[in-house]
């Protein structure tokens, strides 16, 4: 498993953007394909987008396409969720997940950072 610690949450109006930012801890990251997932209050844990190994492949909820990019550098260890053009129920704590090379789940996951967008 990887260690995983999200940062960059916070507040801000609808139409504005923020990055998200997860770094690893491990040496294997490399071998991880990683996602972002969001919780919003009373509502199930969804998926937002993912990014593979390599980074030649990513695929997005199509709530967040064309708004949400997701990149990772795994030189650092990182992965960063950009988010632009905001809307109120994009509110929720964001979550890093990654998921080993042959694990049928994600098996690491960072303890979330806030997103709140006021309309």
């Amino acid at each position: 498993q990887v260690q995983l610690v999200e940062s960059g949450g916070g507040l801000v109006q609808a139409g504005g953007s923020l990055r998200l930012s997860c770094a690893a801890s491990g040496r294997t990251f490399g071998n991880y394909d990683m996602g972002w997932f969001r919780q919003a209050p009373g509502k199930e844990r969804e998926f937002v987008a993912l990014i593979n190994w390599s980074g030649a492949r990513t695929r997005y909820a199509d709530s967040v396409k064309g708004r949400f990019t997701i990149s990772r550098d795994n030189a650092e260890n990182m992965v960063y969720l950009q988010m632009n053009n905001l809307r109120p129920d994009d509110t929720a704590v964001y979550y890093c997940a990654g998921q080993g090379l042959g694990s049928p789940t994600y098996d690491s996951w960072g303890q979330g950072t806030q997103v709140t967008v006021s309309s």
